[in-house]
């Protein structure tokens, strides 16, 4: 593992529907893979600027990675309106269309919670993306006065890149059971780890969720 580092670059990506914030920390010369990281529901808060996303950045940068970091349509800076998941997607993909043209490098995919959600329908068919990180997942459907959601994630049971998921123990929107439940039917490999105590943020324990990313990187030997 390498120093991290400290040099970040703010830009803006050509996105389907408009400029899209983004914020890049750069990795070694020699890396072997680029990363993006997927923020959590607009609708509720959510930036690049997240404490789960500046961590799992953190986690993949330490490898050397470069890291990018973007608003989500609507969000921050970013132009464009929310639209229910369906057009993240395709920011999601510009963000891989701004990182192939950038580094030619292979890519991890990582995002918490929506930006999961979102970002994992949009990265588990694309060559480009080697491996996916998914925080705080939902596993149940979500209902609030905003905006009702419901994940399918029935296209992971056939993708057969490494999978990492990390939730709290204490994760609403993942109960005890539901995401075991759900992880059990998605294809090989695959890992799940809980984080004792921990919410749907990782409130108080976003370095244990740091470590499980970065022991997990470097355990897998297929991403390359």
């Amino acid at each position: 593992m390498l120093p991290e580092t400290s040099s970040i670059r703010s830009l803006f990506l050509a996105g389907p529907s408009g400029r899209l914030e983004a914020l890049l920390n750069a990795g070694s010369p020699n890396a072997t893979h680029a990363a993006v990281v997927c923020h959590p529901h607009p609708l509720y808060g959510g930036t690049l600027h997240n404490k789960v996303v500046f961590h799992a950045m953190k986690a993949l940068n330490r490898f050397g990675f470069p890291v990018l970091r973007f608003n989500f349509r609507g969000t921050g800076l970013s132009e464009g309106e929310h639209a229910g998941g369906i057009g993240e997607g395709e920011d999601v993909r510009a963000a891989l269309d701004w990182l192939e043209r950038e580094f030619m490098l292979p890519v991890i995919f990582a995002g918490f919670s929506f930006g999961a959600a979102v970002g994992l329908r949009a990265a588990y068919s694309d060559d480009r993306v080697r491996a996916l990180i998914a925080l705080g997942l939902p596993a149940v459907p979500v209902e609030d006065r905003i905006e009702d959601r419901v994940y399918d994630f029935e296209f992971l049971r056939e993708c057969v890149k490494p999978k990492l998921f990390v939730s709290g123990s204490r994760d609403q929107f993942a109960p005890a059971g539901k995401l075991e439940a759900l992880v059990n039917t998605f294809a090989d490999p695959k890992k799940l780890v809980r984080i004792e105590a921990g919410d749907h943020f990782f409130e108080g324990r976003l370095r244990e969720m740091r470590e499980a990313i970065e022991t997990w990187l470097r355990e897998i030997t297929t991403i390359r």
